[in-house]
């Protein structure tokens, strides 16, 4: 259906009322826990088909493991992948495995879409209200994480949010019409916000006050246990991004973090707002809305 865009999967149309949600996504464990990061990568693999408003029915392991990791981890790492897929009614149909240093883990994953009601990064309007469907600090924390700095029931509460599903997310999406539409993942929150509004050719305000964040996330800004691919991100996108003065740059950083399995961003009209707050109460969905769409280019932060 085009190469142009910059949109989270790959689809194909088949006929007037299907299309194919096709994606991949793996890489090195976050967490500890061999099941968890198997969980985790499963969810973040899913995860762009559901922001496509698509539903993922058929995956492929991908994993790359030392040939020393002992058997009971590189077990716990394939159950918890597949125990996820399971959970959002996906079958593991086979997949792949080399010898590696370092161990790597992910999916192929494809889904089906009604490429009339697929949502886009360019599927934003004026007027539209920005909601989000996790909290940030992802990044920030399983680093912290790496470096023994991390307190041990902020891993859980990340650990957590990375390892659920964003289906109820997307099927609230498709349920209100909502055509605007990504995950947060390694560009930042930022990155993948400027990623939408380039493509729908719209400006976004940001009220930092609403941004949830995870427990913790100030004090591991405050010590610079960001990832690398923070500062990355701020080197990419900081331009086009405008912070109020009041905003220091543990907060400013925050929003460059790189996310693993983050949550949906999506535009929703401010005429179906409150009715689609309404019903994700209802569905146990959290959402919060973070800002608004407008006309010009960029992000501004206040």
């Amino acid at each position: 259906m085009g190469l142009e865009g910059p949109d989270d999967a790959a689809l194909w149309r088949l006929d007037d009322s299907r299309a194919l949600v096709v994606t991949t996504d793996f890489f090195t464990p976050v967490v500890d826990e061999a099941y968890d990061y198997g969980s985790i990568a499963a969810a973040n693999s899913l995860s762009d088909v559901y922001a496509m408003g698509g539903r993922p029915f058929l995956a492929l392991n991908i994993a790359a493991l030392p040939p020393d990791l002992p058997i009971e981890l590189s077990s716990e790492i394939l159950r918890g992948g597949a125990e996820k897929t399971r959970e959002a009614g996906v079958v593991i149909a086979g997949g792949h495995t080399i010898q590696d240093k370092e161990p790597k883990y992910g999916l192929v994953v494809i889904g089906f879409v009604d490429p009339h009601k697929a949502m886009t990064k360019g599927g934003l309007n004026p007027g539209d209200a920005l909601v989000l469907t996790k909290p940030l600090g992802f990044g920030v924390t399983t680093t912290a994480l790496k470096q023994q700095k991390a307190e041990p029931q902020d891993v859980a509460e990340v650990v957590e949010w990375m390892k659920r599903l964003n289906r109820s997310a997307s099927e609230l999406a498709v349920e209100f019409g909502l055509r605007g539409g990504t995950d947060i993942t390694g560009y930042s929150f930022l990155g993948h916000g400027l990623e939408m509004a380039e493509a729908s050719g719209v400006s976004l305000h940001i009220d930092y006050a609403k941004i949830p964040f995870v427990s913790g996330v100030r004090k591991y800004a405050e010590r610079g246990t960001f990832p690398g691919g923070a500062f990355d991100n701020l080197h990419h996108y900081g331009a086009q991004v405008k912070f109020a003065n009041s905003l220091d740059e543990p907060a400013q950083m925050l929003l460059f973090d790189p996310q693993t399995s983050g949550g949906l961003l999506l535009g929703v009209p401010a005429e179906k707002l409150a009715a689609f707050e309404a019903r994700a109460r209802e569905v146990g969905q959290p959402v919060w809305a973070v800002g608004t769409v407008h006309d010009g280019s960029g992000i501004e932060v206040r």
